[in-house]
């Protein structure tokens, strides 16, 4: 099919897009919300190919991607994007349960972020959720897709398991691991292949309880939760209301709920989720988990904060130092989007600052000289 070119309206906000939907009514749903917030949306196609040669031709910021089209599919039509003209890609995901592994899948070959469609009449749900949309379009198109900086972020699974068996892997390296110790992960936009890679290579000897605070759409995290379960040697599943962990196990954040430390004994921390109003204008927020933590806690505690817009987690970094713990944060070359680990540096509490292959040897090193 021919792509249809939408008249752009925003060019003077500095942000373009291009959009890919097999659905016409949702191209020009989602076209109209760009468009009235002032993104210049350039072009919008019914297929993976026809995306890719709008790519080709616009050299938008950012592509809203729709996955399951007839003909070329979201998944190769990021992939080739991201081998051919490397740009943002934001993933419009139509059913949470059936697209999650696709969007993980899309993220994978390359694409940044998700934004969960609608369910029901898509036309209402898509308009009230206008101001989010357009907030996640501007925070994917900020994101860094350098060609180097995607291949590191598709380097494959199967690669970085062996690296976590070899001898010579700096995570592997000799370490006398402190008792019970807690890591706190928060990410955002760009964050799930880097989780993956920490948890892949986070030697289960080291005994951490991690709790991890990515921000994805309800109906998303319980998947992210199997995958990280199935990359690592940690028990890592989905947090549900007074769910505990020990040493070896994780838990991850649910999408739209808060997740606390309600309870630390034993070398257990048991969680609570609440329904309280969004922090940062997301929920779950690192804030929000770093700062009960940090209350609760009184072992020893490593704080990564990775790659992601916004602020969050400054404030619960700020806690978590003062409460005797430590903190990481990834660096601006291999970030994605620079905003969270930049704004806890700023807080003058972080310890060390590492790129996204040395986050697991930080994260030890941390712990291990905090806790000496």
């Amino acid at each position: 099919m021919t792509p249809s070119t939408v008249a752009g309206r925003g060019a003077e906000a500095g942000v373009s897009a291009v959009v890919v939907d097999d659905s016409q009514f949702m191209r020009t749903v989602i076209g109209d919300v760009l468009e009235e917030a002032g993104i210049d949306v350039l072009e919008t196609a019914s297929d993976g190919g026809d995306g890719v040669d709008a790519v080709l031709e616009h050299d938008p910021d950012v592509v809203t991607m729709d996955l399951e089209m007839p003909g070329v599919g979201g998944i190769e039509a990021v992939d080739r994007i991201m081998t051919e003209h490397p740009t943002p890609v934001l993933v419009l995901s139509a059913h949470a349960a059936d697209g999650a592994e696709l969007t993980f899948e899309a993220m994978e070959k390359g694409a940044v972020d998700v934004f969960q469609k609608p369910s029901g009449e898509v036309s209402v749900g898509l308009k009230q959720q206008n101001e989010a949309l357009v907030s996640k379009v501007r925070s994917v198109a900020g994101a860094d897709v350098s060609a180097a900086g995607a291949a590191a972020g598709r380097e494959s699974a199967a690669s970085r398991r062996r690296d976590r068996g070899s001898p010579t892997t700096p995570a592997a390296a000799d370490h006398e691991y402190p008792d019970r110790p807690t890591l706190v992960i928060g990410s955002s936009t760009g964050g799930p292949t880097v989780v993956e890679g920490v948890l892949e290579s986070l030697p289960v000897e080291a005994d951490f309880r991690v709790l991890i605070v990515q921000h994805m759409p309800d109906g998303f995290t319980g998947r992210f939760a199997e995958r990280l379960d199935k990359a690592s040697d940690y028990a890592v599943r989905e947090a549900t209301d007074g769910a505990r962990i020990g040493g070896g196990e994780a838990l991850v954040a649910k999408g739209g709920k808060h997740l606390e430390v309600s309870g630390y004994g034993g070398g257990r921390v048991r969680v609570s989720l609440t329904d309280d109003g969004p922090v940062n204008n997301v929920r779950p927020a690192v804030d929000v988990t770093l700062r009960s933590a940090a209350e609760r806690i009184d072992g020893p505690l490593t704080v990564a904060i990775l790659t992601g817009m916004g602020a969050d987690g400054a404030d619960g970094v700020r806690a978590a130092s003062d409460a005797g713990g430590s903190v990481i944060a990834q660096d601006e070359e291999t970030s994605a989007v620079f905003g969270m680990p930049q704004r806890a540096i700023e807080t003058g509490v972080v310890d060390d600052v590492r790129p996204r292959s040395e986050l697991v040897t930080g994260i030890l090193d941390a712990t291990t000289e905090r806790s000496a």
